[in-house]
């Protein structure tokens, strides 16, 4: 399969304070890691942050993006990936744009449809069926690439409409920076495959089979074939970005797997093969990516801020390849 090289992310989240998260960013663009992602989840400590099940995450994502990048030189920054509710679309595409202006151009900007009913309630916003959210996705793209051209705008969509001034500032990366949209259905990664140039691909879930009757492999592998179909030509040049859900550079990967398999209630074997598992020495853990750019065509890794340098040596091993 052609893909482009390897490339890898951290997304990181946390921080006590200004000094740590400089830190913190500095390490990830000395280790080699093109980029820094942030996320777009908002519930502190409580009963709604339990109920959804959403991770901690101190940082608002704007904010910290701009700070990462004023304290690095080539690393990357995004968010993985802001959700369409949480945001004014117009005034979203200005952060954008001003964040990809002073970085020099080195935004990726991520986008989905959201997902978590729980915040979006806790949070007081309405939480529409997939259907109309994955529709106002999709305006809301056409709208930012059409505010970074610069040009007036006049939009005027189901769930979008702006009009009457020019986009400002223009981003540096032109046409545009580089587009992430993120999910995991047929719909949202039809859309991916038309119209961005990152596609993210959701979690696969952790059972033995899904509804349909699939393994957590051939799951991944229709998810993918979603893309290369609505992509066509294009899906050559397109970053396939995943995240392993379990990450461990281990000599001893059995034991870690045992273990996994007594929280998870999934055999050993399944998990060792488990798309989002990645547990091994470096050495394995670049084969496995390797079979996973081949099979399943990704080529853009995102490990979590606990594993900034465990998994760096992969990094090293694999970076641009």
């Amino acid at each position: 399969m052609d893909r482009p090289p390897f490339r890898f992310a951290v997304q990181a989240t946390n921080a006590a304070g200004g000094r740590q998260w400089r830190d913190t960013v500095r390490k990830v663009e000395d280790l080699g890691y093109t980029t820094l992602f942030l996320a777009d989840h908002y519930l502190g400590p409580g009963p709604a942050q339990r109920a959804a099940r959403t991770p901690r995450q101190d940082l608002a994502p704007i904010a910290a993006m701009a700070a990462a990048a004023a304290v690095t030189e080539t690393l990357r920054v995004g968010c993985r990936v802001f959700c369409i509710d949480y945001h004014v679309p117009a005034v979203l595409a200005k952060e954008a744009a001003t964040l990809d202006l002073l970085s020099d151009g080195r935004l990726e900007l991520g986008i989905g449809a959201g997902w978590s009913g729980v915040e979006y309630d806790a949070l007081g916003v309405e939480f529409d069926r997939p259907g109309r959210r994955i529709a106002k996705l999709a305006e809301v793209v056409a709208l930012i690439k059409a505010h970074w051209q610069g040009d007036e705008l006049n939009y005027a969509g189901d769930f979008v409409r702006v009009h009457g001034y020019a986009g400002r500032p223009r981003p540096v990366q032109q046409p545009h920076p580089p587009i992430m949209i993120g999910g995991g259905g047929q719909r949202v990664l039809s859309l991916a495959g038309r119209e961005a140039d990152i596609v993210s691909i959701s979690s696969v879930p952790f059972v033995a089979r899904d509804a349909d009757g699939l393994d957590p492999q051939a799951v991944a592998q229709r998810r993918i074939e979603y893309v290369r179909a609505a992509a066509g030509e294009r899906y050559g040049g397109l970053d396939v970005e995943s995240s392993p859900y379990f990450t461990a550079i281990t000599d001893d990967p059995e034991t870690v797997l045992a273990e996994l398999a007594k929280s998870t209630g999934l055999e050993a074997d399944l998990l060792r093969d488990h798309p989002n598992v990645l547990i091994g020495s470096s050495e394995s853990v670049v084969e496995q990516l390797h079979s996973s750019r081949e099979t399943l065509g990704v080529n853009y890794v995102t490990v979590q801020q606990t594993q900034i340098e465990s998994f760096a040596p992969v990094v090293a091993l694999l970076h641009g390849q």
